[in-house]
């Protein structure tokens, strides 16, 4: 593989015979990683059974998984570019598939707690390697579609996660909600061996090992912050403590960086507009998708009055629009015609118009809600192919793992961003419409608590209208955030046109 300067992918790369049935492979694995971020949610009732798990237990069986793969994202990425993007997608399958055949037959939290880390460090793999392999054999012309397609399975597991699990556990016991990876880890491997190519950049790096464990250390402090926030209270010493460790060995992991001659993270890429606008706007997609629907379950519980299932199910229609969008190639097509800025800037406008439907158009009834939920659709499967193609493009082909790894870690740190922020807006909202409810947990807490029917009726007021709050502040940031991006896409392409 030749290198090439960033923003200048390989023009000289060929089309992969089998580029499509190998795409479909990807997609499978992913799809099981994504899957297992929400697919253990359904089953806490019978993990505190069966298991006798504490709350806490819970917190560390959901979190564990998450907290492990986003902090090993980058390093992932680096190893795969270094040591070869088909090797460490095979590794990346045999442990997500070792560690749910563990987690399956666990018999205390504390197994089931080390399973779900280790099925992290190979989400992780896949996570990165996967986006590494896509942009490795598909050139120019095919690359915007074919991310498209990879990024639709991570609307399908969202919205197939707490589905699948359901399912599942009408029927068997918990465990059978680990073994669905099995099949899936050992077909990936077969078609991964016999399909993908091998590639990685040049052997002239050497390791940067301190690079890795900075970045390792950081990420999972921050992430951990951010996970535990909410829980915990962010002003509590747990909280405070882990985010200051995680600024500070990040801002060490920047500092070293820059010093080391062959840098895990080549901070140099920031010069580039191109990757500046495209980080942006991954962040804000994330923040603005995470966070409307943290505050959007909570609106249909507790507002509207559906029960969870109904609740998981209405939520549906933001996923299947972005599938068929994606898989009908509308974005592709539309950044051949208008650029990448117009993409995402109307995509994240899109985005930002939906939130606001949401906040104003369902407020008394699901017909609104489900009018903003198309649109917002319709503006991810726009907006998220094409960012996540200006990062790649951005970034020498060598470092594609590398790359991969950043728009994953972006997208991580986005959801707990967009949770924490636009919660904190709902909270302080409902507190100053409320201020006798701010002691209450929730809201249910705070109706339990009320003194009669009218005080009940008060509390339910104030808390629809924190909700539209935090989703038009949510609406505004996104859209405040694509018109950034799109400006600073724009300028970078003015002296030399992105191809995309």
């Amino acid at each position: 593989m030749t290198a090439t300067s960033a923003g200048h992918p390989a023009a000289t790369r060929t089309r992969h015979p089998q580029r499509w049935l190998i795409l479909a492979v990807i997609c499978l694995a992913q799809l099981t990683v994504l899957l297992d971020n929400t697919v253990l949610s359904v089953a806490i009732p019978s993990l505190t059974r069966e298991l006798n798990a504490s709350t806490a237990d819970i917190q560390w069986m959901i979190n564990a998984y998450s907290l492990v793969q986003s902090g090993l994202l980058l390093t992932a990425g680096n190893a795969a570019d270094r040591y070869g993007r088909k090797k460490l997608l095979v590794a990346g399958l045999a442990l997500f598939g070792i560690g749910s055949l563990v987690a399956a037959f666990s018999q205390s939290s504390g197994q089931l707690v080390a399973a779900r880390a280790g099925m992290g460090v190979g989400g992780a793999l896949l996570m990165t390697t996967t986006l590494a392999v896509v942009v490795q054999i598909f050139d120019d012309t095919e690359r915007v579609k074919a991310i498209g397609i990879w990024s639709t399975v991570s609307s399908l597991g969202f919205a197939a996660g707490p589905l699948i699990g359901g399912v599942m556990l009408d029927h068997f016991w918990w465990g059978a909600i680990f073994l669905i990876n099995l099949p899936v880890a050992v077909i990936g491997l077969v078609a991964v061996v016999a399909l993908v190519p091998e590639s990685r950049a040049g052997q002239g790096d050497r390791p940067d090992l301190l690079g890795a464990l900075l970045s390792t250390i950081g990420m999972t402090a921050v992430v951990y912050a951010i996970i535990a926030g909410p829980e915990q209270g962010w002003s509590s010493g747990r909280v405070l403590l882990s985010a200051a460790v995680g600024l500070a060995v990040l801002g060490a992991f920047a500092a070293w960086e820059l010093r080391v001659p062959y840098p895990m993270l080549d901070l140099h890429f920031f010069r580039d507009q191109r990757f500046v606008g495209a980080v942006a706007g991954v962040v804000l997609v994330a923040f603005g998708m995470a966070g409307s629907l943290f505050l959007l379950t909570q609106h249909l519980q507790f507002v509207l009055g559906y029960g969870p299932l109904d609740a998981g199910l209405r939520t549906a229609p933001l996923a299947v629009t972005v599938i068929v969008l994606n898989l009908s190639g509308v974005a592709a097509r539309l950044v051949s015609r208008t650029g990448t800025p117009g993409t995402i800037a109307l995509g994240m406008t899109l985005i930002a118009a939906g939130l606001a439907m949401i906040a104003v158009l369902g407020a008394h009834g699901y017909g609104g809600m489900l009018l903003g939920l198309v649109v917002m659709g319709a503006g991810v499967a726009l907006s998220m192919p094409a960012m996540a193609n200006a990062i790649m493009s951005a970034i020498p082909p060598e470092k594609a793992g590398v790359g991969a790894g950043i728009n994953g870690t972006l997208a991580e740190f986005g959801n707990g961003l967009g949770v924490a922020v636009l919660g904190a807006v709902l909270g302080s909202r409902f507190a100053a419409l409320v201020p006798a409810a701010v002691g209450a947990a929730s809201l249910p807490a705070a109706l339990a608590a009320a003194d009669g029917e009218a005080e009940r009726l008060r509390i339910s007021a104030a808390f629809a209208d924190s909700l539209e709050t935090s989703q038009l502040a949510g609406a505004a940031a996104v859209l405040a955030g694509g018109l950034l991006a799109a400006l600073l896409l724009r300028r970078a392409e003015r002296p030399d046109p992105l191809r995309a």
